[in-house]
């Protein structure tokens, strides 16, 4: 478990009356570990689907003048659970509150941040536009899946990291032997920064061309894999396919075992049967979007980021440096 620095915050304990924090209903399990670790009850929320579908949401209690800090994942059902944060988000501006931090455990849309072909939408940019003007005034976001979708915010961006969560559960597989493995090129800056912070161990990486969404045809390594155990880094785990297709080809290159890590799992079709059937030992993942135990493959082992986030909050709330959480 990630272990960040003590709260040293001076003004923190006496200014618990000053902050909030509220939870929607995609991660309420994170959230309310968020709140133990500061040591503080999250606010009351009635959340509850009229009859044709649309979402009623009143905050119970008075945030007229707070700091506060609304957990939400963007994860599935994405488009249920954006809807509810623009409305909690304008209920909060709409009870005076006196800042209003979105944080972001995973942040929805984010894959497309560009136009790859004509005729296409920019989600990413769409979301951040519907969040500012719903009444976010800042946002913390965990591993975006592109660092330019920072720019695409005019209100401040905090952006966090979970490799110090999953650096600590790499440490512990082994400390010698290792290739990081980015399973792409747009990967590598992502496998050396990991690669950096485990004696600088070597990294290669996997070629691969995507012809369409969720489908990648897997060509070749680039990098010494033989007699190595072979950790492949990512931001995102969405079907699996290309993360075991990349799997079977590091065994076929002499890597002695893989391992594969990822802040988000989406996890979404059959990749837990993937999984299941790949010669991935483990697959480490965040609880940044939930899953029910029983849903999972035996071979995921899923890390709280809680203490990282009730972290940036902290500081965030008492203007202290969210940076040295990673320095």
């Amino acid at each position: 478990m990630f272990s960040p620095m003590p709260l040293k915050h001076k003004t923190y304990a006496g200014s618990k009356v000053n902050i909030k924090i509220l939870s929607g209903t995609s991660n309420p399990v994170l959230a309310k570990e968020v709140a133990d670790y500061l040591e503080l009850e999250l606010s009351p929320i009635k959340i509850k689907p009229f009859s044709d579908g649309e979402l009623y949401v009143q905050v119970q209690e008075s945030v007229r003048g707070l700091d506060c800090f609304v957990i939400q994942s963007t994860c599935t059902p994405v488009n249920q659970n954006l809807m509810e944060l623009l409305i909690l988000l304008d209920a909060l501006k709409r009870a005076s509150a006196g800042r209003i931090t979105v944080v972001m455990p995973y942040f929805g849309y984010a894959r497309q941040d560009r136009k790859a072909a004509g005729r296409e939408a920019i989600t990413a940019k769409l979301v951040a536009d519907l969040l500012t003007t719903a009444g976010a005034q800042r946002v913390v976001a965990l591993d975006l899946h592109a660092p330019q979708i920072m720019g695409f915010f005019n209100i401040l961006v905090d952006h966090l990291y979970a490799s110090p969560v999953l650096l600590e559960y790499i440490r512990s597989i082994s400390k010698n032997d290792l290739v990081i493995v980015s399973p792409d090129v747009g990967g590598v800056r992502r496998a050396r920064a990991f690669a950096k912070k485990l004696n600088d161990s070597p990294i290669a990486i996997i070629d691969k061309r995507r012809s369409q969404h969720n489908v990648a045809e897997v060509l070749s390594v680039v990098g010494d894999v033989r007699g190595k155990i072979a950790i492949m880094v990512d931001d995102m785990i969405d079907t699996g396919g290309t993360l075991v297709k990349g799997a079977e080809l590091l065994i076929a290159e002499g890597a002695s075992c893989v391992y594969a890590c990822a802040t988000h799992g989406v996890l979404s079709g059959s990749a837990n049967k993937l999984l299941d059937d790949s010669p991935i030992e483990k697959l480490i993942l965040t609880n940044s979007i939930p899953h029910l135990n029983d849903s999972l493959s035996p071979k995921i082992v899923q890390l709280s980021v809680a203490r990282l986030l009730g972290e940036a909050i902290a500081r965030i709330h008492d203007d202290d440096s969210v940076s040295e959480l990673f320095e």
